[in-house]
């Protein structure tokens, strides 16, 4: 997650639609998995190890941020969450990735990086902004270097040595007015990068987490479209170093 948008958001982020509706998809991609530990890469405000660390039966998080000003060890819910610049092998098996690789020049260096720090059967979730037909200055704002589409995330994970056991669009009830407001945005002049996300009135944003709600009983057969697409991968033997 990122800190700028964190920043923007500020108390309001566990109630906006956005990263309410991505909390529930995580929720269900991770549906009869069980996992110990998490390491969340690129956590920001660690959104997404505080739900996971309430919400599963997960018992320990180790958040990772080069944002980070120090390092810092608390807890939450009664279980054990880790602030961390960086690290060196980690016990965890299960590495979340949300929206963190188009951050990257190198998205291939940067995955197998952490690939190595991780033990056989750890398994990754990994979720990237969609399509670049939707460039726009929220991604200049955000430092991103590039959209994805799924079928180049899977790729990018297979040539990881990473298993794909799953991936597929999300955000695709809401991709239609996205569109039309990016493409409407590229077409004013003179407007300086900045951030797309902001707070909504109490019955936008609820609407708007109703739509999401309802397309997650079809997330994972969604290969056509949506805002945003996510990977489940798991490390082998193979991928051992």
């Amino acid at each position: 997650m990122d800190v700028k948008e964190s920043g923007i958001l500020g108390d309001s982020i566990n109630s906006h639609w956005y990263y309410a509706s991505k909390a529930l998809a995580v929720a269900n991609l991770l549906k009869g998995r069980t996992f110990r530990k998490v390491l969340d890469v690129g956590a920001g405000s660690a959104f997404f190890s505080h739900f996971l660390l309430e919400n599963s039966d997960i018992r320990e998080a180790l958040c990772i941020d080069t944002a980070y000003t120090g390092e810092k060890d608390e807890a939450y819910r009664g279980k054990p969450i880790h602030f961390r610049r960086t690290i060196g092998m980690s016990d965890a098996d299960l590495v979340l990735m949300m929206d963190v690789l188009e951050h990257v020049e190198d998205d291939k260096a940067m995955l197998e990086d952490y690939i190595a720090k991780v033990p056989s059967g750890t398994e990754f979730l990994i979720s990237v902004p969609a399509f670049q037909s939707l460039w726009s200055g929220h991604d200049e704002f955000l430092g991103h270097y590039r959209r994805y589409r799924l079928t180049q995330l899977e790729d990018l994970i297979r040539s990881t040595g990473l298993s794909v056991l799953g991936g597929n669009y999300y955000f695709g009830a809401v991709f239609p007015l996205a569109a039309t407001v990016r493409l409407l945005g590229r077409l004013r002049s003179g407007q300086n990068p900045k951030s797309q996300l902001m707070r909504h009135h109490p019955v936008i944003n609820r609407i708007l987490a109703s739509i999401c709600r309802l397309e997650i009983c079809i997330q994972k057969s969604n290969r056509c479209a949506g805002l945003t697409a996510f990977c489940l991968a798991r490390k082998n033997k193979t991928n051992a170093v």
